[in-house]
């Protein structure tokens, strides 16, 4: 076989052109790398060393003399060291670390694209040239160590062939590096000429360190802060490793390694001791995880609980343990002991403090003396109704009950007898209560009762005038039968429309209107009730104006001396200038005036005017003996009339108060007859008005003494044409004349009236047939020209 049939296929051309070469006395190589094929897989490489050779001949032809050299062993190390570098290679990307390569001696530095891309860096981005420059990329807390390092690695020192630094990123972050290297090559000197390493990016395992010591340090603080003890027990060693937090539980300084069935157990309470041991063997058996609560006594014999949790496993060398943590509770049984006496105690004060709560409720909601629920209560229950949607509730009713004659009950037994009819008119009211009733006590002798009402006004009639016939009856008071009555007014509504409160003040008003109609009555509410109620109310606040304006003011009716006709005094009547309905006689307001105390009021504007008219008619020469002013029982009772009087300037026995009987006699009380006693002494004379009215008698004539009785104009009226009714006006002034009393007689309206009174031996006369009211303007021109003497020549 030829060379050339030994050579690979791919080299065969190569060798054929060699040979032409070589016949053209071409130049040839002294040799060349052939791979010879051995069979049809294996290959051997060789150098060729050719040569050409010319025979002597002339007619031979020249050939070539080959030398072939084996170089397989050679070539098989190059490309086992080939494939080394390829796995090194591999394995170095593989394992994310960057390679550097750093000669000293030619300051040339090579880096991997991995060290580059740990760095953030692209294949053309330019690497620090220096030292210094790569310096101020380490973090400045790292460059002195990482300085020291670099010279103790570069010095062949195995402490030094890893250290750790943080670098800057080029996005500008820190990332930490672990720096792996060693001197490689040195000079005939010793020293490193060449420093080969890694650089990988550790920064993920710094940032699981970090947290790793976080939760460390937490865990290590949660265990001291808590009193914690934590162990691990392994059952084949038959030894438990204890923490200084387990020992300290315990009391014990030893050595962490505790042997199982020893100190623990020896320190169990005997009590406890079977029971635990128990169940600890049986969890640990069945690797169940447990908790157990139990009694340790310490070396001192103080007696401690512990509370325990534990879990059972068994570890890779298929050792059975057990992992578990204590701590000592015996503080916290202590004061949940003590919690739990506090608890005991605050639910007893809480219980306390409900029934005392309770009882403030009941107290604010109910009336003292009754019991019965107060005006609060009332507000709250009304509110609740209107609430409700009342519309689908049904009807309500609404009594207001007020006490007649209470008042003298106080006045005469005391207060002790008027609570005792409270009480009494409490429990009228509650046995006449239905279900879904209800009663309260508004005010002094005020109550309230709210029914349900199904539109029977009968229901309610009845219910009242059973109420009244109750509260006539006489109640018996030590020793005494007590007498009051009741006025009842009533507010119903069928439909539900009516607010509850709206359905009180209609009651309110029925209740005005049933007093008015003459006491211990009742009277159901009326839309008329509620227009006269408007209309004193709209009256009452003209009535304040009025006041304010100084609109009221005083018309005088002149009195005449019987026998000479001569003025002998003047009765002072109050009027209303209204800026709208004109002068007003007191029959238009003086009711309204009384309900809302300005009567009093009323009557000492009217004195002090009319004391200023007698200087007005002294100044014009015109002589007026006397006025007399009519005095309301308000007045009379008025604890600082005394001190209004005092305040006057008039002279004794120029004026006199009119009294009604029934005033005096109605209402006579200490007061009263204080204030009759100082007018007296102040010589402001008293007159008994309407008299004969069938209220007086002698007796109060001789204990009251007045100067000056007025006989009623009834009696008047009929004197002329009556001879019976003559003899009782002559009687009337012969009574007066026998006590020294003056008599006036009222309603002398003709010239009969004059001859007839005169001649009965009447002192004084007083009528419109002699002078009609008039107001101080009037007067000056009528006195003058005593136009009432005409009446005398005609008598």
């Amino acid at each position: 076989m030829t060379f050339a049939g030994l050579l690979d296929g791919l080299e065969r051309p190569t060798f054929q052109a060699i040979h032409v070469a070589s016949l053209a006395d071409a130049a040839l190589p002294r040799s060349l790398e052939f791979a010879i094929g051995l069979d049809d897989t294996r290959r051997r490489h060789v150098i060729a060393s050719i040569k050409p050779f010319r025979p002597t001949s002339n007619q031979a032809l020249p050939y070539l003399l080959i030398q072939c050299t084996d170089i397989q062993p050679i070539r098989d190390s190059e490309a086992s060291l080939v494939e080394r570098e390829r796995r090194w290679n591999h394995a170095l990307v593989g394992s994310s670390s960057g390679v550097w390569d750093q000669r000293m001696d030619t300051g040339e530095m090579s880096y991997s694209d991995v060290w580059r891309s740990i760095r953030g860096l692209g294949p053309d981005d330019p690497i620090a040239g220096t030292t210094e420059e790569w310096l101020d990329m380490v973090h400045p807390d790292d460059r002195s160590r990482v300085l020291h390092s670099i010279e103790r690695q570069n010095a062949g020192d195995p402490e030094y062939t890893t250290f750790e630094y943080r670098e800057r990123h080029k996005k500008g972050h820190w990332i930490w590096i672990e720096c792996r290297g060693a001197c490689v090559e040195w000079d005939d000197e010793g020293q490193p000429v060449r420093i080969v390493g890694t650089d990988t990016d550790i920064t993920e395992r710094k940032a699981a360190e970090e947290a790793l010591a976080r939760m460390s340090r937490r865990l290590k603080l949660a265990l001291d802060a808590s009193g914690i003890g934590v162990f691990e027990a392994d059952f084949s060693t038959g030894m438990c490793e204890w923490d200084s937090g387990m020992r300290a539980i315990y009391g014990l300084d030893t050595d962490p390694l505790i042997r199982i069935n020893g100190e623990w157990e020896d320190m169990l309470h005997p009590d406890d001791a079977e029971r635990v041991q128990t169940k600890v063997n049986r969890h640990v058996e069945q690797l169940i995880p447990f908790s157990d609560e139990y009694r340790v006594v310490l070396k001192d014999g103080s007696t401690h609980y512990i509370r325990s949790r534990t879990l059972p496993f068994i570890d890779g060398d298929g050792h059975r343990k057990m992992v578990g943590a204590n701590w000592d509770i015996t503080a916290d049984l202590e004061l949940r002991k003590e919690l739990e006496r506090a608890k005991t105690l605050a639910e007893a004060r809480n219980r306390d403090l409900e029934q005392a709560k309770a009882r403030i409720e009941h107290i604010a909601l109910h009336d003292h003396l009754t019991d019965l629920p107060n005006r609060r209560y009332l507000d709250e229950m009304l509110e609740s109704l209107d609430g409700e949607g009342r519309a689908d509730k049904g009807g309500l009713a609404i009594l207001h009950i007020d006490l007649d004659r209470f008042k003298q009950i106080n006045d005469t037994l005391g207060h002790n007898a008027g609570d005792a009819m409270l009480r009494h008119v409490a429990r009228i009211l509650r046995d006449n209560v239905r279900g879904g009733d209800f009663v309260a006590r508004i005010g002094g002798d005020e109550f309230v009762f709210v029914a349900r009402f199904d539109g029977n006004q009968r229901m309610l009639t009845a219910l009242a005038e059973r109420l009244i016939s109750e509260l006539r009856k006489p109640v018996a008071y030590d020793g005494q039968d007590c007498r009051f009555g009741a006025s009842i007014g009533i507010a119903c509504d069928r439909t539900g429309t009516v607010a509850p409160r709206q359905l009180l003040l209609n009651a309110d008003i029925a209740l005005y209107n049933a007093k008015n109609s003459g006491r211990s009555r009742y009277a159901f509410f009326s839309r008329d009730s509620h227009s006269r109620m408007v209309d004193s109310k709209r009256i009452a606040d003209d009535i304040l104006r009025g006041l304010e304006q100084n609109e009221f003011l005083p018309f005088y009716q002149f009195q005449f001396d019987a026998r000479t006709l001569d003025v002998s005094g003047a009765e002072t009547l109050a009027r209303w200038r209204h800026p709208e309905h004109g002068i007003l006689t007191p029959d238009k307001f003086l009711a309204v005036a009384e309900d809302i105390g300005v009567v009093g009021e009323i009557d000492g504007l009217i004195l002090e005017r009319a004391l200023a008219d007698m200087t007005r008619w002294e100044k014009l020469g015109l002589s007026i003996p006397k006025i007399s002013v009519n005095v309301s029982s308000r007045r009379l009772h008025d604890p600082s009339l005394k001190k209004k009087l005092s305040a006057l300037d008039f002279d004794p026995g120029t004026v006199s108060f009119e009294l009604l009987e029934s005033i005096f006699l109605d209402d006579n009380d200490d007061q009263a007859i204080d204030n009759l006693r100082h007018l007296k002494k102040m010589g402001i004379d008293l007159e008994i008005d309407d008299f004969g009215t069938g209220h007086a008698s002698i007796v109060s004539l001789l204990r009251l003494s007045p100067k000056t009785l007025k006989i009623d104009r009834e009696l008047v009226q009929t004197v002329p044409g009556s001879r019976a009714r003559r003899n009782l006006v002559g009687s009337i002034i012969d009574i007066g004349h026998s006590l020294g009393i003056r008599v006036v007689a009222e309603g002398v309206e003709t010239p009969d009236h004059v001859r007839v009174l005169r001649g009965l031996g009447c002192d004084v006369l007083q009528g419109f047939g002699l002078a009609v009211p008039m107001p101080f303007e009037d007067t000056v021109t009528f006195l003058r020209d005593e136009s009432w003497r005409s009446c005398a020549l005609s008598a």
